[in-house]
């Protein structure tokens, strides 16, 4: 059984992933901060590892195939956590799965405007531009990635429905976290989603056909 490595299991798209991923009969090793949080994610096949992502974590792939970085300094900090956790752990993060040789594939969660900061006026330009540098430094590493660079994130029920065709100025550009969480556990069992960077936003077509 393969296992997989989820850094910033506790958010509300880390959390849905590993029980996706559990329920699916994998075996997950979640990275938590919060040991109160982590109780969320109580399962048989899953392994708590406990750190704090500005310290070295690096002990944490051994053994590991898949690495999901979904982790995010969140909303309510500074630009210092933007600096220290969404561009420098995930850039660690990334170099810990170099150094591990059973690592296999690197599943980043981006988001819409990481290729050109530039060009969104909005205040979490410094969010989108520590995405723009580690999705960059990612696709030029040695590993198997796959970069998803999701709309404007809404807590509505999944609807299995999805475009990567980035919608027109003033149309809707949100997606799930519901499905962003799905499409992340779909690159996880297909190998056809390596070397991929693909926007997500909701639609009507399947992943599949999104991803496949």
């Amino acid at each position: 059984m393969k296992t997989i490595l989820v850094i910033g299991a506790t958010g509300q798209i880390g959390q849905r992933v590993c029980h996706t991923l559990i329920e699916r009969g994998h075996s997950v090793r979640a990275i938590v901060r919060d040991s109160q949080r982590a109780s969320e994610l109580e399962h048989l096949n899953l392994e708590i590892y406990k750190v704090d992502l500005e310290d070295d974590f690096c002990d944490a792939y051994e053994g590991v195939q898949k690495v999901i970085f979904v982790a995010g300094s969140g909303s309510a900090t500074g630009f210092d956590k933007t600096l220290l956790v969404d561009l420098w752990a995930a850039k660690r993060a990334i170099d810990y799965a170099e150094e591990e040789p059973s690592v296999e594939h690197f599943i980043q969660l981006s988001s819409f405007g990481a290729d050109d900061p530039d060009e969104i006026n909005s205040s979490i330009k410094p969010y989108l531009i520590a995405k723009h540098i580690t999705d960059e430094y990612l696709t030029k590493a040695s590993l198997p990635y796959t970069v998803l660079r999701p709309g404007k994130l809404t807590n509505t029920p999944a609807t299995g429905g999805f475009t990567c065709d980035r919608p027109s100025i003033g149309e809707d550009t949100s997606i799930s976290r519901a499905d962003v969480a799905n499409a992340i556990c779909y690159c996880v069992e297909h190998d056809s989603t390596k070397i991929k960077v693909v926007e997500l936003f909701s639609g009507h077509e399947t992943i599949e056909r999104i991803l496949g």
